[in-house]
């Protein structure tokens, strides 16, 4: 095992070797996944967004220090509540030289609403985009709306000309796996241009020479490379061959601090790491059970939740890197608290005694579909919670694939019970509560909605936060929500991820809690 690891590492190594072109400050960066599209507007998918972030750009930006400020807008001015004026960036010109408008605005809202966009939470609340002029447009509203500048961070901007030239006025469907011409190729104003993305082994962006900002970095190119073995992304980076590695496995995190030629920079991510079970089917698909399902007892779910050994699991797995979860959203988020974020201690006696009083003494059968490429150790936690769900008796059958199929499969419904993680985008933790937990709509509320959760007092707490301006009583609606979504255990959450990553001494770049690191910010020596 310990040679195939190896000589799969030379040969990765040797090919990045081989190919990668003599720039003057290239960064090579690898992780564990590849993006699912490069159509910005199809997936909310970290790495996706990441990577689209770097090509498209939005009416706003994050700071390093997650404030917002202008980027495609330069002002916004509340004409009431529920109407706000964006002033447009003159100047700025799309990769192929064309000019940035309003046009280019009110098309990509219209497009991020289409039923196919999985990312259209972030235009939640926007009733209409009106042009004004060609660099002035207006945004009416539903009602107010307190995360509005947050959520366009991730809106991005495409060219109108770009997309009806190239018959992608649409965004793809991803669930329908299908193909489009913005699936596979990228045109935007961002600080970067991309050059070729040939999946599962790398996407090379150069630096836009025009972009109307200026990188605080030097970094002329970006080269990112998809490793899925966790031993052979290290090896490529201890041979010299990738600058910076953010999936870094928890076992590996001492020696490559121990190592002079490195850094290891780490800090708390906005991601929480949870089990989600199909709440609303009459029947667990692939069960022993059948003729009603056992997801909908609530003693059910406290006894899987009661089974899982969440410091053995930081212990053994994580290496101390992850915080034990009893919330949905991670500490970095608005909203979160400690005196909510408390788990229970394990108690296989309590659950054992749970399922009896359910009805299900000798357990039952359920197939359990986790990735095993997208979060840090992911199959190994969902074979150690096998293991920890059989002794009380709930036999997972467990299946694990790359996230670009998972993903898929659960927006299809095809999952009774899987492994998800979910980041708080917008550092507000309205962002999950109406996005995962809200009741599946047709529109933005429930879109990532998988597991047919529905609670009726989570949805009106929902619906009172996303026009509360007041910031004490908003608060207090999102953290009802978040209690309420942990005493019913409409989720089970695992642990909130800490993240490390590690680079090439010469290489800095600040550590950001959404795991999207900004080679505008970089330098490389």
């Amino acid at each position: 095992m310990k040679l195939r690891q190896a000589t799969a590492a030379l040969l990765v190594c040797a090919s990045l070797a081989a190919t990668a072109p003599a720039l003057a400050n290239p960064l090579r960066w690898a992780a564990q996944n590849d993006i699912q599209t490069l159509d910005p507007h199809s997936q909310n998918h970290s790495a996706t967004t990441t990577i689209s972030g770097y090509i498209y750009e939005s009416l706003t930006r994050y700071t390093e220090k997650f404030d917002v400020e202008p980027a495609l807008a330069t002002k916004w001015t509340f004409v009431s509540p529920s109407q706000v004026r964006f002033e447009l960036r003159k100047g700025v010109k799309f990769h192929d030289g064309t000019p940035f408008t309003a046009d280019d605005v009110v098309f990509s809202l219209q497009r991020i609403k289409h039923p196919a966009s999985n990312t259209i939470i972030y235009a939640s609340g926007i009733k209409e985009v009106k042009k004004i002029d060609s660099h002035t447009v207006d945004f009416i509203l539903d009602g107010p709306s307190p995360v509005l500048l947050r959520n366009l961070t991730y809106v991005r901007i495409m060219s109108k000309a770009w997309a009806v030239k190239n018959k992608v006025e649409n965004p793809q469907d991803f669930k329908a796996k299908e193909d489009t011409f913005a699936s596979r190729n990228a045109m935007g104003t961002g600080p970067y241009r991309l050059t070729s993305w040939t999946p599962d082994q790398r996407i090379v962006m150069a630096a836009n020479k025009d972009w109307w900002d200026k990188p605080k970095g030097n970094i002329s190119e970006v080269i990112y490379l998809p490793i899925k073995s966790d031993a052979t992304r290290v090896a490529a980076l201890l041979s010299g061959d990738v600058d910076l590695l953010t999936d870094l496995p928890p076992q590996d995190v001492a020696k490559l601090k121990a190592d002079p030629r490195l850094k290891v920079i780490d800090g708390p991510e906005n991601r929480t790491i949870f089990f989600a079970l199909d709440l609303g089917s009459d029947e667990i698909k692939g069960s022993n059970i059948k003729g009603k399902n056992p997801f909908k007892d609530k003693r059910v779910r406290e006894a899987m939740s009661l089974a899982i050994d969440r410091e053995a699991i930081k212990r053994t797995l994580m290496r101390g890197l992850s915080i034990p979860a009893a919330l949905m959203v991670a500490p970095v988020a608005y909203g979160w608290s400690q005196e909510l974020d408390v788990v229970s201690k394990p108690d296989v006696a309590r659950a054992k005694q749970l399922m009896t009083d359910a009805g299900y003494a000798n357990g039952f059968e359920t197939p359990l579909a986790c990735p095993n490429d997208r979060y840090v150790n992911d199959e190994e936690i969902c074979q150690a919670v096998v293991v920890m769900w059989s002794k009380i008796g709930i036999k997972a059958k467990l299946s694990t694939q790359p996230m670009t199929q998972h993903s898929a499969g659960l927006q299809r419904f095809e999952f009774p019970l899987y492994m998800y993680g979910w980041g708080v985008t917008t550092f507000d933790a309205q962002y999950t509560l109406q996005d995962i937990v809200h009741t599946k709509t047709s529109g933005a509320d429930g879109k990532g909605n998988y597991s047919r959760v529905a609670d009726a007092q989570v949805d009106a707490l929902v619906q009172q936060m996303k026009v509360e301006t007041d910031v004490p009583k908003r608060l207090a609606l999102m953290q009802d929500a978040l209690k309420r979504t942990r005493d019913e255990l409409l989720f089970i959450p695992i642990h909130h991820q800490v993240r490390p990553w590690a680079m090439k001494a010469g290489v800095t770049i600040p550590h950001s809690a959404n795991d999207a690191p900004q080679a505008r910010w970089a330098t490389v020596k």
